[in-house]
């Protein structure tokens, strides 16, 4: 799984082929969906006519919540799969835990069924907190490859982070840069980018990658794609991770996972 792929949330299906064949030619080759965007179709279609080799490709897509159950979950797969015109995808997540309805258990299981048919080569969670994942991990035979979760320098997870590195599970940051809610514009990062000559979003995708997070930057404006993913000719030191480390508030910009349950 690349390390930077290119995320499409809140794109109007039509503008998706226009924005993923974009990241593709800018380099990218991880393209992260879910049912719930509603554009599988315009993914899958811009995948299709960029004439990349299946191979060198990684698509994740997601189980949106009304689609939980055993059941449920296969035929909501089957679904996002022909949207998308794929015979398999790299990557399927249950997109959010949603633990007052107590089904991701049963649900994850359906997943097993579909990574052990080969339909889908890795299977994952997203939003889940660490009692969630625990319990998964202790009820389930196969151990989540990714838990996609809202991280940035402002909500760091240091908690979840660390038990994932525990657990094997790689950590993939959804809201990356913070939603462009004020935290490109804090002074210390602005500080830590013009000392690199970069943008702040550079910087903060730097920081990500030197953490070890897997990380899916969103843009429609094609001269900020190709900006997300020139982060691997810099580094950031010491007193540079500090700065961003300072940054940390723990305070969310998304739904607390304990209490989502939209869709449910």
């Amino acid at each position: 799984m690349p390390q930077l792929g290119f995320g499409v949330w809140q794109v109007p299906d039509d503008e998706a082929v226009k924005a993923v064949a974009t990241a593709l030619e800018a380099g990218y080759r991880s393209i992260d969906t879910a049912a719930v965007y509603a554009n599988e179709r315009g993914t899958g279609q811009a995948l299709a006519a960029s004439g990349i080799p299946r191979e060198e490709l990684f698509v994740t897509t997601k189980l949106w919540n009304s689609d939980q159950g055993h059941d449920a979950a296969l035929h909501a797969f089957d679904t996002s799969l022909d949207r998308l015109g794929l015979d398999y995808v790299d990557l399927y997540l249950i997109h959010w835990p949603l633990p007052a309805k107590d089904t991701y258990v049963d649900t994850y299981r359906a997943l097993e069924k579909i990574l052990s048919e080969g339909r889908a080569k890795a299977i994952g969670v997203s939003n889940f907190l660490p009692e969630h994942l625990e319990r998964l991990v202790a009820e389930t035979s196969v151990v989540p490859a990714v838990n996609q979760i809202e991280l940035h320098p402002q909500l760091a997870q240091a908690e979840a982070r660390a038990l994932h590195a525990r657990l094997g599970v790689a950590t993939e940051a959804w809201s990356p840069l913070g939603q462009g809610r004020g935290l490109l514009d804090v002074p210390a990062l602005v500080a830590v980018a013009r000392k690199h000559d970069r943008t702040p979003a550079q910087v903060v995708l730097r920081w990500h990658l030197q953490l070890g997070n897997v990380v899916i930057p969103k843009s429609v404006t094609p001269s900020r794609i190709r900006e997300n993913i020139e982060v691997f000719d810099f580094e950031l030191d010491a007193e540079d991770v500090a700065a961003l480390a300072a940054l940390d508030e723990g305070r969310r910009l998304g739904p607390d996972p304990a209490e989502f349950h939209v869709g449910a």
